[in-house]
């Protein structure tokens, strides 16, 4: 595995601002500890988490005992991994033993866990250290941020729009600078969509590249778990450390897994990008347009070969995407339905009951379908290493033109904002969303880079180069 990263010379005067590379490597050359790392999280965290809602559950004192025993353990020669000491959290869905996670969920919140999830374990053995468990969507069912249990979580450039969902509070809390990196999962967009609306770099992984054992299931045969980050390069950090077999998860790849961080040493030259002839590029707000050719520029300048693709019909791809997330979590939420529905948000509730609507011959065809669909994609785009689209056609919404509960106008915002998601879930494919301009009110606007099963090595390298080019990661929301 290669590990080039820049040199860390000095801490800055908060180290909270440094990338989760320059963390890592920060405090295994003994220029920051792992206490002075924690501290100056919790002390973000302390100022913002009032205005952002991004925590569910902060544990300052317990964090502060792990980064303490991290760096005597360094002290005594003991590095532990690739992010020894480095503070963390991550979405509330990723079980540990001994723990609540509370899925966003009232059902959920007195539920301690028996089992540890393969991600966050894995991350774990790295070295990290835990600062709390991050806001969600109730049980991950939902793009904006809005929960009836804890609030909405709050966009960090404007806390009167959304932080896009179902891993609300980790794109809030990396984009604040409250952690320097966060798991998320994504079933029709979950990552991607909180990576756009709050301008962090996010990674939607292939089907069966990352366990997903002991994380809660949303729809078993959509469900993907990834990062969210400041940069592309993090992004690889964290998957380098999850991807590759598990044997508690079958649905896992036996096959190698490439080195990621190599990967993001690449350049542009030799790579194909294509841009899609329809429908990504239809009804685009003004300014996410803009973004779109200026990005398209940026990776010309920078080597990159920009061609037009023909996709099959994106929007089959998105209903039977629907289809399948429907009637799977219905499927996995029956008897809470039946024994709790008091205890479900109504937009959650409404949702989950409308699988239950859907028969059962529409799921088997979508389901069998995936495969033509698949091939169909591939063929489609031949030659192209990555597809370069929106992750949403508009900037972020606010919370309060998006707060629609469970009314009969919630499906068609639901489905407006995750247009652009769906159909990449429903193929199984990864996906990057970068940050790639604001608008002119100041909001972040995010692309999705599409790839060919398990090429995330492509993507970071595409997503690195381009962020090499540009700053955008790089910037921050102004605090009050």
């Amino acid at each position: 595995m290669s590990l080039s990263l820049r040199p860390s010379a000095a801490a800055p005067s908060d180290p909270a601002l440094l990338t989760l590379a320059q963390a890592g490597l920060a405090i295994r050359e003994g220029v920051l500890s792992a206490r002075e790392a924690a501290e100056a999280c919790l002390a973000r965290i302390a100022r913002l988490q009032p205005r952002l809602n991004a925590f569910i559950a902060i544990e300052p004192e317990a964090a502060l005992a792990a980064a303490d025993a991290a760096d005597a353990a360094l002290a005594a020669g003991e590095v532990r991994g690739l992010l020894h000491g480095v503070p963390l959290a991550h979405k509330d869905m990723f079980y540990e033993a001994g723990r609540i996670s509370t899925c966003g969920s009232k059902i959920c919140g007195e539920t301690v866990a028996t089992t540890s999830s393969t991600a966050l374990a894995r991350i774990k053995a790295a070295g990290t250290v835990r600062l709390g468990s991050l806001h969600m969507v109730e049980f991950a069912y939902g793009p904006t941020g809005h929960n009836v249990h804890f609030g909405p979580a709050r966009n960090p450039w404007n806390p009167e729009h959304v932080t896009g969902g179902s891993s609300s509070g980790s794109g809030a809390a990396v984009a604040a600078r409250l952690t320097y990196a966060a798991l998320g999962s994504d079933t029709g967009g979950s990552i991607r969509m909180p990576a756009h609306f709050c301008g962090v770099s996010g990674l939607k992984t292939t089907v069966g590249l990352v366990s997903r054992f002991g994380a809660m299931p949303l729809s078993f045969s959509l469900d993907t778990i990834g990062p969210l980050a400041r940069t592309i390069e993090d992004c690889a950090i964290l998957l380098q450390l999850m991807a590759g077999a598990d044997p508690l998860d079958p649905t896992t790849s036996a096959a190698p897994v490439p080195d990621y961080l190599a990967a993001a040493e690449g350049d542009l030259k030799g790579v194909v990008i294509g841009i899609p002839d329809a429908f990504y590029v239809d009804d685009l707000d003004a300014e996410v347009a803009r973004v779109l050719d200026e990005t398209i520029a940026t990776l010309k300048r920078a080597g990159a070969r920009i061609v037009t693709v023909a996709l099959p019909d994106q929007s089959q791809l998105s209903g039977a995407s629907q289809i399948v997330l429907n009637c799977e979590a219905s499927a996995f939420h029956k008897s809470w339905l039946l024994s709790r529905p008091q205890d479900y948000g109504a937009q959650v509730k409404a949702r989950l009951e409308n699988g239950f609507g859907i028969p059962a011959v529409s799921y088997l065809e979508a389901l069998r379908w995936r495969g033509p669909a698949l091939a169909a994609h591939l063929e489609a785009v031949a030659g192209v290493d990555a597809v370069l689209a929106p992750t949403a056609p508009m900037p972020a919404p606010t919370i309060a033109e998006t707060d629609v509960g469970g009314s009969p106008d919630a499906e068609a915002m639901i489905q407006r904002i995750t247009r652009f998601t769906r159909p990449v879930n429903y193929l199984g494919l990864p996906t990057a969303s970068l940050p790639c301009g604001f608008t002119r009110a100041g909001l972040p606007v995010g692309l999705q880079l599409i790839g060919r099963p398990f090429a995330e090595a492509t993507l970071v390298r595409i997503g690195a180069a381009f962020q090499r080019e540009t700053d955008f990661h790089e910037q921050m929301p102004e605090e009050p």
